[in-house]
C-alpha cells in the first residue's frame, strides 16, 4: 500500500491507493495505464487517457504525454505532486495534447502537499510554433525537443488550472517554471490559470504565439510572466501579487516580436521591480496598474524605451503607472475554491476553506479553518453562540475575509462566546478576521487592501457588513512581509451600521484591531498582548470605540496608533495597563481623536506626536493633549465584569509583580520576591499593605517604574527593626527607578487639587491631619529617575501629606535627586537615614509645616547639592536632632526666598558652607537652638555662611543601633 498525503490550501486529507510498486527508473509501459487506474501518475503515456475526477492522483515522478497522445483532466481533478524536485513534473511533447477541463466551480489542482516553492517541477508544454532557437530546439528543462514553423499549432486546452509549489532547481542557472510554454502555438487554448508559490517564474513563454487569458500569479519567486525567443502571443487579464521576495512582474529577453499584454494589475507589499526588458525585447501594454513597486521600468541592457509601448505611448521610466486596478482580484475567487465539493460541502464536514457564495449558518460546534475562507459579495455567514473555530497554524494562508457586499453574523453571548484560535494561540500563527465595507476611505473607492489584495471602499459610511457579538480571537498577525502583517480584526471601510460589541483579541503578532477608513463603531474591546498596536487607525476613520481595556505584559508598540488625516474618531473610556513600559498614545501626521475617560498605568512614554502634529488635534477629557500629563486616572473600565473573556486580567501581585492600579485592599506576602515592573498606583479607596521583611526589586526602568499613593489611597509599610522592608533596584545605582510618592489632602500653597511635577498626580486639600497610612522601617535605594532637564523623582516624595500619616525609620540611599521632599502638608517623620543622595538630602517647599525628629545625613561622594534645602514661604517646619557629615565639602543648609526652619540639636561636619541664604533671606527665618541663626559670611560670598554656634561638640544622632538601614535585597 502507498499513501499520498493531500493538503489543499491547508486541508489535510489522507487518500489511500493500492498498487504494485515499480523499480526506480523508467516505468514499464504496460504499467502506466494500470498505475493511472490506481491513482498514480508516473512514466510515459502512449495512448489517449482521461483521468477520473473522483480520484486524487499521486504524481510520483515524471509523467510525459507522448507525440500523438492526448491526456484529458476533467473538472475537479486533484493531482498531488511528490516533493521530489526536478524528478517530478508533467510534460507534453511536440504533437501531444493536454486538455485540462476545469470549471470555475471545480478547477483542476496540481500541487505538492505543502505547496512550498521548489517542491516539484511544474507543467511543461512543447509545441511546433516558431522560436528564435530554430526547429527542434532543446529545452533547458528535461532536454525536451520543441520548435517548428506552425505558430497556429494546437497543444490542447487549459481551463481553470491551479498549480502550486513548482520551480524545482535544475542547476544554479535554471529552474522549472509553474507552466512553461515551449513554442506553443495560438491554436492552444489557455484560460484561467493560477500559479502560486513557485520558486522560479509563474509562466514563461519560449517563442511561439500562444495567447493566455485570465492569469492569477501569486508569490512566484523569480518573474511572474517571462518570455524570450521571440514570443509573439498575448496575455489578457493578469493579476500579479507579491508579498514575499521576487525578481519582476514581467521579464522579457531577446528579440522583440511585440507580444501584447492587455490589462495587467500587479500589487507588491515588498517593493521590487515591475517591468524588466533585456536586450532588444519589448511589448505593447494596455491597461497597466502597478502598486507598491520601487522600480517601475528597467531596460536592463539599455534597450530603447520605444521598444515598449504603454497605453499607446513610448514607455516612460519616470511614470508610476499607478492607475486604478484594471483586473478585479474578485474575478479569481475560483482560485480559493479548490476542493471538489466546494466550500458549502466542506462546512458540512466541519471544515472552513474556499469561497462562500451563498448564505450559510454554522452549527454551534467545532470547525477547522484550514485555509482562506472568503465570504463573497451577496453571501453571508452566520456563526451561532458557542461555536469554536480552530485555525490551522498556516500563517498568511489561513484567514477569514468578508468581501464588500458580504456579511458575517457572529452571534456569541456572554455565556457562550464564539472562539476563533489556533491550537497554541501563539502570535502570528494565522491571519485573522478581515471585513471589507463600502464606507469612505482616503484611498478612494475600490481601494486594494495590503492584506489579500481585497477591494474595499465606497461612499456609504452607514454600510452594513453584519454583526459581531461576543467574539474571542487569538494567535493572529501572520507576517506578510517586513512591513505588513494581518491584524486580529481588520476593518476596511466598514460602515457604522455594522454591529460590533464585545470583542477580545489576544496574542496577536500585529495590531489588535485596525480601522482603514469607514465609520465603524465598537463597544467593549479587550486587547491583550498584541505585539504592535492595540488599536490602530488610518485613512480617515471617523467612528468610535467605547469601553476598551488594554493589557501589555510583553513587548509591543503602542496602545493607540493613528495615522493620516484627522476625521476625529472618539475613544470613550480607555483603560490601559503595562508591566513593560512602552508607548501609550501615538499620533502620526495630522491624525487625532477625541478621548474621554482615560486611565494609563505603567507606560514610559505617554504621548508621541510622531510627526510633530498639533497637540490640539488630540482632545483628552476636554483639553488639548499635554506632554506633561500622565493620564493616570483611576481605571474607568471594569474588565472583571467581562466574564465572557476566557482570560483573567493581569494579577501582578499573584505573579510576584507590582504594576498597574491596585484594586481594593491588597496585602503582599513577605515570602514572595516581588518585582516592581512599572508604575504601581494605589488609587482613592484602595490600600496596599507591605508586611515586615518584604523585598521588592525595582526594574531599572527609569521614570516608568515607581510606587504612587493617590489622594484617598493608603499605604501601610509594616517593617520592623529586625525585618525592614527593602525596595531597591538590583544595582542600587542612582536614577535606576522613580521612588515612592504619596499624595495627601493636607494644605499646600499650590492650593487644592494641585498637579504634581511627577506623574501629573493630584494632591492638596484642607485637612492638615489627613492620613495616608503608615510607613515604618523602609530601606529604599537607587531612586531619582530623570523626568526632564528640570525634574527628577525623589526617594520619597510627600505631596500634601497630613500629620495623621505615620512615617518612622526610613533610609534613602543612592538617590539621583532628593532623599525626602515635602510639598506642603504637615507630615511628621521620625528617624531618617539619608546617604549619598545627589541633590538634597531633605528638601521642602509649598509651606510644609511638619516635623522631623532624628535626621542623619551622610555625604561621601562628590557633586551633591545640600543637606537641607528649603524653598518659598516659611511654614517653620521643626527639626529635632540633625547630624549631617560630609567628606566632600559642599553646602549644609540652604534656604531659598523666605523659607526657614526651627532646628535644635544640630551637628554639621565637613561642609564648605554651613548656611546658604540663597536669595539673601533674613537669618531670623532660621532658628537654631532657640535663636536666630548666628553665622558669619564666608570671605567673598554674599549669602554663604559658616555658623558660629550651630556645630555641637558631638553628633546628636547616633545611628550605630540602626542596623535595619543595612538591609539589602
Amino acid at each position: 500500500m502507498k499513501k499520498a498525503l493531500l493538503k489543499v490550501l491547508g486541508l489535510a486529507l489522507i487518500v489511500t491507493v493500492g498498487f504494485t510498486s515499480c523499480d526506480e527508473g523508467t516505468v514499464n509501459l504496460d504499467d502506466v495505464i494500470e498505475n493511472l487506474k490506481n491513482g498514480i501518475m508516473d512514466g510515459t503515456l502512449e495512448e489517449d487517457y482521461t483521468l477520473d475526477a473522483s480520484k486524487s492522483y499521486a504524481l510520483d515522478g515524471s509523467f510525459i504525454v507522448k507525440n500523438g497522445v492526448t491526456l484529458t483532466i476533467p473538472a475537479g481533478t486533484q493531482i498531488v505532486a511528490d516533493a521530489g524536485g526536478t524528478d517530478v513534473f508533467i510534460a507534453v511533447m511536440m504533437g501531444g495534447k493536454i486538455n485540462i477541463e476545469g470549471t470555475e466551480a471545480k478547477p483542476v489542482l496540481m500541487s505538492s502537499v505543502d505547496a512550498k516553492p521548489g517542491d516539484w517541477g511544474g507543467l511543461t508544454i512543447c509545441g511546433k510554433g516558431v522560436t528564435t532557437e530554430g526547429e527542434n530546439a532543446t529545452a533547458e528543462v528535461g532536454g525536451f525537443v520543441y520548435g517548428g514553423t506552425n505558430n497556429a499549432d494546437n497543444s490542447g486546452s487549459i481551463e481553470y488550472l491551479i498549480i502550486k509549489g513548482t520551480g524545482a532547481q535544475i542547476n544554479t542557472e535554471s529552474q522549472y517554471n509553474g507552466v512553461s510554454f515551449y513554442a506553443v502555438g495560438s491554436g492552444t487554448t489557455v484560460n484561467n490559470v493560477a500559479v502560486i508559490n513557485g520558486s522560479d517564474d509563474g509562466v514563461e513563454f519560449f517563442g511561439g504565439a500562444v495567447e493566455a487569458t485570465n492569469l492569477f500569479l501569486q508569490n512566484n519567486e523569480d518573474d511572474a510572466i517571462d518570455w524570450t525567443e521571440g514570443w509573439s502571443g498575448s496575455v489578457t487579464n493578469a493579476y500579479v501579487e507579491h508579498t514575499s521576495d521576487f525578481s519582476t512582474v514581467v521579464e522579457a529577453d531577446g528579440d522583440n516580436e511585440n507580444p501584447m499584454i492587455e490589462n495587467l494589475t500587479a500589487v507588491s507589499t515588498v517593493g521590487g521591480t515591475a517591468l524588466q526588458f533585456k536586450k532588444e525585447s519589448g511589448a505593447t501594454i494596455t491597461g497597466l496598474s502597478l502598486t507598491g513597486y520601487e522600480t517601475i521600468i528597467d531596460m536592463k541592457d539599455e534597450g530603447a524605451l520605444s521598444n515598449v509601448s504603454i497605453e499607446g505611448e513610448v514607455a516612460d521610466s519616470m511614470k508610476s503607472y499607478a492607475a486604478e486596478a484594471t483586473v478585479d482580484v474578485n474575478d479569481f475567487v475560483w482560485v480559493n475554491a479548490t476542493v471538489t465539493e466546494g466550500a458549502t460541502t466542506l462546512l458540512e464536514q466541519g471544515i472552513m476553506n474556499g469561497v462562500l457564495t451563498s448564505d450559510y449558518t454554522l452549527s454551534a460546534s467545532s470547525y477547522s479553518l484550514t485555509g482562506s475562507f472568503i465570504i463573497s459579495d451577496g453571501a453571508s455567514l452566520t456563526i451561532p453562540a458557542g461555536t469554536q473555530i480552530n485555525a490551522l497554524a498556516g500563517g498568511t494562508e489561513v484567514y477569514i475575509a468578508v468581501m464588500m457586499g458580504g456579511k458575517i453574523f457572529i452571534e456569541g453571548t456572554a455565556e457562550d462566546p464564539v472562539l476563533i484560535t489556533s491550537d497554541d494561540a501563539m502570535p502570528g500563527e494565522w491571519g485573522g478576521l478581515t471585513l471589507c465595507g463600502k464606507g469612505i476611505t482616503t484611498e478612494g473607492e475600490n481601494a486594494v487592501a495590503e492584506v489579500g489584495g481585497f477591494v474595499y471602499g465606497g461612499t456609504k459610511n452607514d454600510d452594513n457588513s453584519g454583526k459581531i457579538e461576543y467574539l474571542v480571537i487569538k494567535g493572529t498577525g501572520a507576517q506578510i512581509n517586513s512591513e505588513s502583517q494581518y491584524n486580529g480584526v481588520s476593518f476596511y471601510a466598514v460602515g457604522s451600521a455594522t454591529t460590533l460589541n464585545n470583542i477580545a483579541v489576544i496574542n496577536g503578532a500585529d495590531d489588535g484591531v485596525e480601522f482603514f477608513g469607514g465609520a465603524a463603531e465598537v463597544t467593549n474591546l479587550f486587547l491583550k498582548n498584541n505585539e504592535d498596536d492595540a488599536i490602530d487607525w488610518t485613512e480617515g476613520w471617523s467612528g468610535s470605540v467605547t469601553n476598551s481595556y488594554v493589557e501589555h505584559t510583553s513587548a509591543f508598540s503602542t496602545v493607540l496608533e493613528a495615522d493620516g488625516i484627522n476625521e476625529n474618531p472618539t475613544i470613550t473610556n480607555l483603560t490601559a495597563v503595562s508591566t513593560v513600559g512602552g508607548t501609550a498614545l501615538q499620533f502620526k501626521k495630522e491624525s487625532g481623536a477625541t478621548i474621554i475617560g482615560i486611565s494609563l498605568s505603567g507606560y514610559s512614554t505617554i504621548l508621541d506626536m510622531k510627526d510633530e502634529g498639533a497637540l490640539s488635534n488630540v482632545t483628552i477629557d476636554g483639553d488639548s493633549a499635554s506632554y506633561e500629563m500622565s493620564y493616570a486616572g483611576e481605571a474607568n473600565v471594569d474588565f472583571e465584569s467581562w466574564t465572557w473573556v476566557d482570560v483573567e486580567p493581569v494579577d501582578v501581585v499573584a505573579q510576584g509583580q507590582l504594576s498597574g492600579y491596585i484594586s481594593g485592599d491588597v496585602t503582599l506576602n513577605a515570602s514572595t520576591a516581588y518585582t516592581l515592573t512599572g508604575s504601581c498606583i494605589v488609587p482613592e479607596g484602595a490600600s496596599l499593605t507591605i508586611p515586615a521583611g518584604t523585598k521588592i526589586t525595582a526594574n531599572a526602568g527609569g521614570t516608568e517604574v515607581y510606587i504612587a499613593v493617590l489622594m484617598g489611597g493608603t499605604i501601610n509599610i509594616d517593617g520592623t527593626a529586625s525585618n525592614p522592608v527593602v525596595i531597591s533596584s538590583v544595582d542600587a545605582n542612582p536614577g535606576d527607578w522613580g521612588g515612592l510618592t504619596i499624595c495627601g489632602k493636607a494644605i499646600t500653597t499650590e492650593g487644592e487639587n494641585a498637579i504634581a511635577e511627577v506623574g501629573g498626580f493630584i494632591y492638596g486639600g484642607t485637612n492638615a491631619a489627613d492620613n495616608s497610612g503608615s510607613v515604618t522601617f523602609l530601606v529604599i535605594k537607587g531612586t531619582g529617575a530623570q523626568i526632564n532637564s528640570e525634574s527628577q523623582y525623589n526617594g520619597v516624595s510627600l505631596y500634601a501629606v497630613g500629620s495623621g500619616t505615620t512615617i518612622e525609620n526610613i533610609a534613602v540611599i543612592n538617590g539621583a535627586d532628593d532623599g525626602v521632599e515635602f510639598f506642603g502638608g504637615s507630615a511628621k517623620v521620625t528617624n531618617i537615614y539619608l546617604e549619598n543622595n545627589e541633590d538634597d538630602a531633605v528638601d521642602w517647599t509649598e509651606g510644609w509645616d511638619g516635623k522631623v525628629v532624628n535626621t542623619y545625613i551622610s555625604h561621601t561622594i562628590e557633586g551633591f547639592s545640600t543637606a537641607f534645602e528649603g524653598d518659598k514661604v516659611n511654614g517653620s517646619p521643626v527639626f529635632e536632632n540633625v547630624t549631617a557629615i560630609s567628606t566632600q565639602g559642599g553646602t549644609g543648609l540652604q534656604f531659598k526666598k523666605e523659607s526657614g526652619a526651627v532646628i535644635t540639636g544640630l551637628y554639621l561636619d565637613g561642609y564648605d558652607f554651613e548656611l546658604d541664604m540663597k536669595d539673601e533671606g533674613a537669618l531670623s527665618n532660621v532658628q537654631i537652638e532657640g535663636a536666630d541663626a548666628d553665622a558669619t559670611l564666608v570671605d567673598g560670598q554674599t549669602h554663604k555662611y559658616l555658623l558660629n554656634s550651630g556645630k555641637q561638640a558631638a553628633a546628636t544622632v547616633d545611628v550605630s543601633a540602626w542596623t535595619w538601614k543595612e538591609a539589602t535585597l
